[in-house]
């Protein structure tokens, strides 16, 4: 399966890339995964509404350029449905089961651009809690692991096991 991550900026931090780096190398058994960082639109220290707007269309443009054929797209958004583990593991193996592969849309601060998010397959999204898009794309990256965890029955998703030993235990 492919997966693409397309994200906003670079990891400036050194602990960001090395994260970074370390589920790419996990992930490479199972997907042919790639992460392409977008530039930025530059904006002020204080940048008006309009100007985070014009902002967030430029670089909605940019990325609407990278959209692949035969992927789901997948905006990270605060808006988005919240699922579990189990079920986006499920999402990522139909689209590989349909021959599909997904293409991830990881914002920069100020967020998507609407006209990226209609476009979604699915607006997705961890928590109601705002976290910064260096975090978000290593979240990403390490719930796209555990996915991969789940659909080959591997220990590292921990979570079914203990719902089994739960179960036979009543």
């Amino acid at each position: 399966m492919r997966i693409e991550i397309l994200a906003f900026g670079k990891l400036k931090e050194q602990y960001w890339r090395e994260a970074c780096g370390e589920y790419i190398k996990r992930l490479s058994v199972f997907c042919d995964i790639k992460i392409s960082e977008l530039p930025e639109a530059r904006l002020g220290k204080k940048p008006s509404p309009k100007e985070i707007g014009n902002c967030l269309e430029r670089e909605g443009e940019a990325l609407s350029a990278r959209l692949a054929p035969r992927t789901k797209l997948v905006a990270l958004c605060i808006e988005g449905r919240r699922i579990n583990s189990e079920s986006f593991a499920e999402f990522l193996d139909e689209c590989a089961k349909s021959g599909f592969g997904a293409q991830f849309a990881v914002g920069s601060s100020y967020g998507l651009a609407e006209a990226v998010k209609q476009k979604a397959d699915l607006e997705l999204s961890f928590s109601a809690m705002t976290f910064p898009h260096q975090l978000a794309r290593i979240m990403l990256l390490e719930q796209i692991y555990r996915a991969f965890g789940i659909l080959k029955n591997s220990k590292y998703h921990k979570q079914a096991s203990i719902r089994a030993a739960k179960i036979s235990q009543k």
